[in-house]
This record gives structure tokens, C-alpha cells and sequence, in this order.
């Protein structure tokens, strides 16, 4: 990791690893994009001001998977905006989260 990086890029670059470890799981069971749909229905009705990236993360989902995988793992300024506020919580187990935050 460069040293010139401050924290919150470094969070941006875990957050970003985070999400192609959850692209790759997804790419093998695609199943798993329900879990995501599901914490967008749990968290949705209040949502506050964080409802219109719930609503952005719908339309994402409601994608072709090929879409969707290569969507979250974009590096542009709003997907990492949108990762930020992630609905694939329950992807990763706790295992897979924790190899990748001793990286970072």
C-alpha cells in the first residue's frame, strides 16, 4: 500500500476488495444475490437519507449478472460512493472479511 494514501483511501481500496471477493462468490453461486435483495427489503422502508443508494443498489441488482459483477467492482467516483453503503453484508463470512481487512 503506498504510503501516500490517506486512511479513507485506504478504505475505499478495502472496500474494493471486499467487493471482488464478493463479485467472485457471486460469479459461483448467483443464488447469492437474493441475500442482497433481502438486506435492500429489511433496510428499505425507513432508509433515511441513505434511500436513494438502496434504490440505486435495486436497479444494480436488477441487472444481468455480468452487469452486476462488473458494476460493483467499477472504480469510478460513485460506485465507490455506493459501496459505502453496501447491501452484501452476509457475503463474505467472517473468515473471508478478515483475510482481506489484515491487508489493509
Amino acid at each position: 500500500m503506498p504510503p501516500e494514501q490517506t486512511g479513507h483511501q485506504r478504505i475505499d481500496q478495502r472496500s474494493l476488495a471486499l467487493h471482488r471477493a464478493i463479485a467472485a462468490k457471486l460469479r459461483a453461486e448467483p443464488a447469492l444475490l437474493q441475500v442482497a435483495l433481502d438486506n435492500l427489503d429489511r433496510w428499505h422502508p425507513d432508509g433515511g437519507s441513505t434511500r436513494a443508494y438502496f434504490d440505486e443498489w435495486r436497479q444494480i441488482l436488477r441487472q444481468p449478472l455480468d452487469v452486476v459483477l462488473n458494476t460493483i467492482v467499477d472504480e469510478g467516483e460513485r460506485m465507490t460512493a455506493l459501496r459505502q453503503s453496501t447491501p452484501f453484508s452476509d457475503i463474505l463470512d467472517p473468515k473471508e472479511r478478515w483475510a482481506i481487512y489484515r491487508q489493509f
